[in-house]
Formats: C-alpha cells, sequence, structure tokens
C-alpha cells in the first residue's frame, strides 16, 4: 500500500493541476474531453490529460480567443501552430514531507472580507495570479503591519485528495520578507502534515524565496519545464 501511495503522489506532482481538477477541486472544474480548466475568475491554470494535439484540441474548447492560460508540465512539448505561446520557462516544485513546527503565533485566516486587499498586496509584488475568487481554492493566511495593513498572505491553491497541497506566499517587499515568508509557508506546511497530506510549493530558481524555503527544513526540488 505503502509503494501505491507513492506511486500516485509521484503521478499526481507529475501533472498537479489535472490531479487537483478531478479531485477535491471538482467543484471548480470547466473540462471537455482531455482538457480541465479553473474558471477564468479563479486561476489561469489549465492541465491536459496528455499534450497531444487532441488534448490542445479539447482545451481550445475551453478558452475563449485572445485568452491566456498556464499549463504546468514535467516536461517540455509541442505547442499545435493554432496556440501562440507568450511565456515558457523552468520553475521548480519543492516538497516537505519531514516533520515542521509550527511557528509560535499563528498567521490570521483570512476570507472573502479580505480579498480587495489581497488583490491589491497580490498586484504590489507579482507573485503568481490571484483573482477575484482565488480564494476559493483553498485557506488562506496572512500577516499584518502594525498599521493594520495586510503585509503578507500565503494560501492553498492546488489540492488533490489523499496526497499534496502547494502553498504559494505574496509579500510587501519594504518588510521583513524572509521573516514572514518563512512564518506562512512553515504554517501551511505543518498544517498541511498535520492532515496526513505532502504539501508543495512552485518557485522561480532564481526566485531568493527559494533559499528561504529550503531552510525550513529537508526538502526536495524538482525542475519543471
Amino acid at each position: 500500500m505503502k509503494g501505491d501511495h507513492a506511486q500516485r503522489m509521484l503521478e499526481s506532482l507529475d501533472n498537479p493541476i489535472w490531479f487537483a481538477l478531478t479531485t477535491e477541486h471538482r467543484f471548480l472544474t470547466r473540462s471537455h474531453g482531455l482538457a480541465r480548466r479553473y474558471p477564468p475568475d479563479v486561476s489561469p491554470l489549465a492541465a491536459l490529460l496528455h499534450t497531444t494535439k487532441d488534448a490542445f484540441a479539447d482545451l481550445q474548447r475551453l478558452v475563449s480567443p485572445g485568452e491566456h492560460v498556464a499549463l504546468f508540465t514535467a516536461s517540455p512539448f509541442d505547442v499545435p501552430a493554432d496556440w501562440q505561446v507568450d511565456r515558457s520557462r523552468v520553475i521548480d516544485q519543492m516538497i516537505c514531507e519531514a516533520p515542521l513546527v509550527p511557528p509560535p503565533v499563528a498567521p490570521l485566516p483570512l476570507a472573502t472580507a479580505d480579498v480587495p486587499e489581497m488583490l491589491e498586496l497580490a498586484a504590489a509584488t507579482e507573485p503568481g495570479p490571484f483573482l477575484p475568487q482565488t480564494i476559493q481554492m483553498g485557506n488562506y493566511f496572512g500577516i499584518r503591519a502594525s498599521d493594520g495593513r495586510l503585509a503578507a498572505m500565503a494560501g492553498e491553491r492546488l489540492q488533490s485528495t489523499g496526497l499534496p497541497k502547494s502553498a504559494r506566499c505574496a509579500l510587501i517587499p519594504n518588510f521583513a520578507a524572509a521573516d514572514m515568508r518563512a512564518t506562512l509557508v512553515t504554517f501551511l506546511a505543518a498544517r498541511t502534515l498535520a492532515a496526513g497530506k505532502t504539501p508543495f510549493l512552485h518557485v522561480k530558481s532564481e526566485n531568493g524565496a527559494k533559499a528561504v524555503y529550503q531552510k525550513l527544513d529537508s526538502v526536495d526540488v524538482l525542475q519543471y519545464g
């Protein structure tokens, strides 16, 4: 059973968006054939069961003309001529399986009423897409400055049943970014591990935050194209 679980985890990590949209995020899924995607006001993330022409044709049925979607894949692939690639890059997928001690003071839970502030923070820091309904993807938590402003936030993004969750951080540059990242990610990772799941996150290889995450504990790093 342990081997089966490990195999399922590896498969889900190779195509995390697909597994999220076919399990815990089914309620958010828009699907056609071999393609899945989130609603446009939730996330631009989309997934294919296999990167074939037929799968791209199915995805085209879910995307409006001129709309952008984002795919995460374990290896490079050929894009059909009727699609335009605006950006392609390698990112790291970091996985934490070692026990973590939660921070002494837990970050504050964020709710729908906090979304306007969360959108402002995401616009200021550009950590990745955060849209008006992104909060539906999971639990979000934040740290407020002494004047009450939302200074940092992190939350659960991709989730799949019995397997991983991913975290995403956004921070205002003028604050102690490294300390806040460490607090938020440690809190989310410890929370996820306590629920019997494996936390993971995506980060650009050159992003300084990667060094902060690596110091939290022993982590594995997988490079994705």
